[in-house]
């Protein structure tokens, strides 16, 4: 049995403007095995935020089931966490305290927090940056603190929304290859909507093509190439402009107008 699995997912938000109901996502079908990177790519407006948001519970399909571990999804919950575009960081907590602040929620004592946030804080690299404040870190910083806080609340599922679109690119290069170490040391399960093809490629175990909308799935591919990935290599280039082929094929689809649902 798949880890995470959307088994015959559509949306319909309603359009007000309209009077009918849009039609996102159409019978979509897509499963996670545990410990994969699974990244989504897919046109603007296609539905890849929307299946991270039914994932975690903030979402609910109109048709079809989400289910985690074989349990149906049905509100958010511990064993799923979010790592958005933006960190989100508290500005006047420092590094440690926003990594542990669930366990604050949860009335653990300071000394608790600290020992507990420690590891995390040195998995994504931020030794010695425990009591800055957010409006210290840059970027690159900030999005590593999402992270820590994600890992530390041990959920079995990690959803990341496009967490490093807004980045420079010498930035997004350190993270992504921090990412992936993070990754294999947490043997975490990632879905993570990607901003760019070479960054699916660089990061997932499988990649997900989705159409314009009403999304559907194009293509699943599995992405078998060695670690630590050469963004150089005859092969990586070779399904790199594979993968780019279908999804500029389904950019071109998107002038067509959009279907709805009534």
């Amino acid at each position: 049995m798949a880890f995470v699995e959307l088994d015959d997912v559509s949306k319909v938000f309603a359009d007000a403007r309209g009077g009918t109901g849009l039609l996102t996502l159409d019978h979509v079908s897509l499963s996670l095995e545990k410990y994969e990177l699974l990244c989504v790519l897919g046109p603007s407006g296609c539905g890849k935020s929307t299946l991270l948001n039914m994932i975690a519970g903030f979402e609910h399909p109109t048709s079809g089931t989400v289910r985690v571990d074989g349990k149906p999804v049905t509100a958010p919950g511990a064993d799923r966490s979010v790592v958005f575009q933006q960190a989100t960081l508290l500005p006047w907590l420092p590094v440690w305290e926003n990594v542990a602040f669930y366990h604050k929620l949860q009335g653990r004592s300071k000394k608790e927090r600290q020992e507990l946030a420690q590891p995390y804080i040195d998995l994504v690299g931020l030794t010695g940056f425990e009591h800055h404040y957010p409006a210290e870190l840059s970027g690159g910083m900030s999005q590593r603190v999402g992270i820590a806080r994600a890992l530390l609340l041990d959920s079995s599922v990690i959803l990341m929304d496009e967490p490093f679109a807004a980045l420079d690119a010498q930035t997004k290069s350190e993270i992504h290859e921090e990412l992936v170490t993070i990754w294999q040391k947490s043997r975490a399960t990632i879905f993570f909507v990607a901003h760019s093809i070479e960054e699916a490629l660089l990061l997932g175990t499988k990649v997900a093509v989705m159409s314009h909308r009403p999304g559907r799935i194009c293509e699943l591919i599995p992405v078998d190439l060695p670690r630590p990935r050469d963004t150089t290599s005859p092969q990586f280039n070779d399904l790199k402009r594979y993968v780019l082929a279908l999804v500029r094929a389904q950019g071109a689809a998107a002038g067509r107008p959009a279907q709805r649902a009534a």
